[in-house]
C-alpha cells in the first residue's frame, strides 16, 4: 500500500502546484469542471509570484532563463538532445519510432540515456584566450561552469565531433582522432597537454565521431577554473608521430564557415536531480515567496474543492493541460508545448467494482465505513498508475538540458 500512497501524495503536490499555476494567466491551464474543459480564471501577481517559484523549483530552477531571440534549434547540441527527446515520448507511448536520428545513438548512449535524470549538452564556444594553435591541432571549448549537476552524478561524457566526406586523395585510410585536455597555456603559447580518449576513423567516411571525455569534464566540474578546453589532433592510424590537419580528412570548422548543425558538441549524462540555482534573484524569489506564504490572508483556492464548481460523480480520470505556450514559456522550453498531467477525481461508493480499480483493502474499508461512517473514512479516489515525462529547455543561447520527472502524468485512477 506504500506505493500507491506516495504516488498519490505527489500527483496531490503536482496537482497543487498546477491549480495555483491555473491562475497565472487568463489561458494557460485546462482542467475539467463536471461537464467541460475549460480554461481557469486569473491570479493576483502576488500569488503569480509563488507560482512561479514552485513550477522553476519543480525544474531544478531559481530563476527562469531569458533568452533575446528564438531558439537557434538547427545547431547541432540542441538537435541531439531534441532526437532524445522524442526517442523517450515515443517509448512512454509505446508507439513505433516516427524517424531515424541522423546522431546514430550508440548502445553506451542508448544505456546512458535509460540510467540518467538529467541530459545536459553544450555548443562550443570562443574561448577567452583566442584559438590556441599547436602544430596541426584544433582548440575546441566549452563553458561548463554552472553546471546543474556534479561530478559525483556524472555518469559519462562525450565529445562529438562531425566528419564530412572529402574527396582529396590522402596516402592511407585509417586515421586515430585524439582528443586532449588543455592543463595551462604559458605565455607564448605553449600547451601542456593530458591525452583524455580516442576514436578511429577513416578517410571519406561521413558522420558523427563520438570520444569518451568523462574524466576531463568531472575534473572542470570540480574545479572550472581548470577549463581550458580540449585539444583535437590527428594523426595516421600506423603513424602516431606524424600529424595531419582535422580539416583534412573532413573534421568540421567549430566555428568560422560552419555547416549548420554540425558544430562540436559535449554531452553529459547525470544521475541524479539538478542543484538549485544560487544566485542574488533566486534567493530573492524564494524570500518573496515565503513572505507571501507568511501571509494568513492568502490562500489560494482550489477548483477540486469547490462545491459551486464541481458535481458528485464516480471516481474517475479529468483532464489537466498546462500550456506552456500560453505561458509564454516557449522562448526557453524546447519540449513539450504542454503539459498533460490529468488527475483523479470522484467518490469510492459501495458497491466498489472492478471498473474502480479497487483495492480489496478499499473494499473492506468501504464495508466498515457503511456499518460506521464516522469513524472510518471512505477510500479516496487516487492515480493507481503514473508515467514520467521530460522536459528540453535552454539554460541560455546554446547549452540545453533534457530533465526526466517520474510520476507526473495519471495513467489511470482507482480506491484505495
Amino acid at each position: 500500500m506504500a506505493g500507491p500512497k506516495v504516488a498519490w501524495q505527489c500527483a496531490c503536490f503536482l496537482v497543487v502546484v498546477l491549480f495555483t499555476l491555473a491562475e497565472a494567466l487568463l489561458s494557460g491551464l485546462y482542467i475539467d469542471n463536471g461537464d467541460q474543459t475549460m480554461i481557469h480564471h486569473a491570479m493576483t501577481r502576488n500569488e503569480r509570484l509563488v507560482v512561479e517559484h514552485e513550477i522553476l523549483e519543480l525544474l531544478g530552477l531559481g530563476e527562469r532563463p531569458r533568452r533575446a531571440r528564438a531558439p537557434p534549434l538547427d545547431r547541432s547540441a540542441p538537435s541531439f538532445l531534441l532526437d532524445v527527446y522524442k526517442q523517450l515520448a515515443e517509448e512512454h507511448e509505446q508507439a513505433r519510432p516516427t524517424r531515424s536520428s541522423e546522431m546514430a545513438l550508440s548502445g553506451e548512449e542508448q544505456q546512458a540515456i535509460d540510467e540518467s535524470d538529467l541530459i545536459m549538452t553544450f555548443q562550443s564556444k570562443k574561448h577567452h584566450l583566442g584559438a590556441l594553435r599547436h602544430g596541426h591541432g584544433r582548440h575546441v571549448w566549452f563553458e561548463v561552469a554552472g553546471t546543474p549537476g556534479d561530478a559525483s552524478a556524472l555518469l559519462t561524457a562525450e565529445l562529438r565531433l562531425h566528419q564530412a566526406p572529402t574527396h582529396t586523395e590522402l596516402p592511407t585510410s585509417l586515421y586515430t582522432v585524439v582528443a586532449h585536455r588543455v592543463l595551462s597555456v604559458d605565455n607564448l603559447g605553449g600547451l601542456q597537454l593530458e591525452e583524455v580518449a580516442t576514436v578511429n576513423t577513416s578517410a571519406g567516411a561521413e558522420g558523427w565521431l563520438e570520444l569518451n571525455v568523462t574524466s576531463a569534464l568531472g575534473a572542470w566540474l570540480r574545479s572550472p577554473a581548470d577549463n581550458h578546453g580540449f585539444f583535437i589532433t590527428l594523426h595516421p592510424h600506423s603513424q602516431p608521430e606524424r600529424n595531419v590537419k582535422p580539416e583534412e580528412i573532413g573534421l568540421e570548422e567549430p566555428r568560422g564557415a560552419i555547416v549548420e548543425g554540425k558544430q562540436p558538441f559535449l554531452v553529459a549524462f547525470f544521475k541524479s536531480g539538478p542543484k538549485l540555482d544560487t544566485s542574488e534573484a533566486g534567493a530573492r524569489r524564494k524570500r518573496e515567496a515565503r513572505r507571501w506564504r507568511s501571509n494568513s490572508d492568502n490562500y489560494l483556492k482550489n477548483p477540486l474543492t469547490d462545491s459551486a464548481h464541481w458535481t458528485t460523480r464516480s471516481c474517475e480520470i479529468q483532464t489537466l493541460y498546462v500550456s506552456f505556450k500560453d505561458l509564454e514559456w516557449q522562448d526557453w522550453i524546447i519540449a513539450p508545448n504542454g503539459y498533460g498531467a490529468f488527475y483523479c477525481s470522484g467518490e469510492c461508493n459501495f458497491p466498489l467494482n472492478a471498473h474502480k480499480n479497487a483495492t480489496n483493502h478499499a473494499i473492506v474499508q468501504t464495508l466498515v465505513h457503511l456499518l460506521n461512517p464516522t469513524q472510518v473514512p471512505k477510500p479516496s479516489c487516487a492515480p493507481i498508475k503514473l508515467s514520467p515525462i521530460s522536459v528540453l529547455y535552454y539554460t541560455d543561447d546554446s547549452n540545453v538540458i533534457l530533465r526526466k520527472y517520474k510520476n507526473m502524468v495519471v495513467k489511470s485512477c482507482g480506491c484505495h
